[in-house]
């Protein structure tokens, strides 16, 4: 799980070292990061969330003297989205915004993710897997890959499948896959981005998502979440 999930504004500051850590010329010549601690331990939560919220906020100290060590990559150098925070997870390698009002939660084989406060189908979750591929290209030309994930994984098999969308970007020299899908059952229908990438020898998989009906009234607001996530080099 990642170690804190921080909140991260421009001031007139300079990045600092842990003591004894190797300093890096990037470092030294970034410039202005502050570092607010969004973690807090709602009283209506329940018992595994206030234990994981407590857990956070013991390893905050820690996160926030590693982050100091991140190179000066895009994400520092960036003004977070008004009504986002970006989520920071320096020890398994990515990094992510949502919206500022949702609240961290336990998703189940995921590793970490952020639902709305009143609408918990409304989330997002980030989990990875071991693997030997170097890039999201070694896994096929995106229309192959993006039909038989939803397809084939993320629907089930009494669920419609209908891809809605596809594209592809590449940022900081690493290439991801970001697609748009609806899946429906007689019961229940809901629509997701998905973005996919590949480093640290991870294959990793953002998704967020929320019901169908309120689909064109969120849409744009989880794309956000859906272009932002980013693979850091650990």
């Amino acid at each position: 799980m990642a170690m804190s999930s921080v909140s991260l504004n421009w001031v007139p500051a300079t990045l600092t070292n842990k003591s004894n850590a190797p300093h890096s010329n990037e470092l030294a010549r970034a410039t202005a990061l502050s570092l607010h601690n969004s973690v807090a331990c709602p009283k209506e939560t329940t018992s595994n969330e206030e234990n994981n919220c407590k857990r956070r906020l013991l390893l905050l100290g820690v996160g926030a003297v590693t982050v100091s060590l991140l190179p000066a990559t895009s994400l520092l150098a960036e003004e977070i989205p008004q009504n986002y925070q970006a989520f920071v997870d320096i020890l398994d390698g990515y990094s992510y915004y949502y919206p500022s009002d949702w609240r961290e939660f336990d998703f189940r084989g995921h590793d970490s993710a952020f639902k709305d406060k009143f609408l918990q189908l409304q989330n997002v979750r980030v989990r990875f897997i071991p693997t030997d591929k170097k890039d999201i290209h070694d896994l096929g030309p995106i229309e192959e890959v993006v039909y038989n994930l939803v397809n084939h994984v993320y629907a089930a098999p009494n669920q419609m499948v209908n891809i809605l969308d596809m594209q592809e970007r590449t940022t900081d020299g690493k290439n991801y896959y970001t697609f748009e899908y609806a899946l429906a059952s007689p019961n229940y229908a809901s629509a997701s981005f998905a973005t996919i990438a590949i480093g640290n020898g991870r294959y990793y998989t953002l998704v967020v998502g929320a019901l169908e009906r309120r689909w064109r009234r969120v849409r744009n607001k989880l794309k956000v979440v859906a272009d932002s996530f980013k693979v850091l080099d650990i």
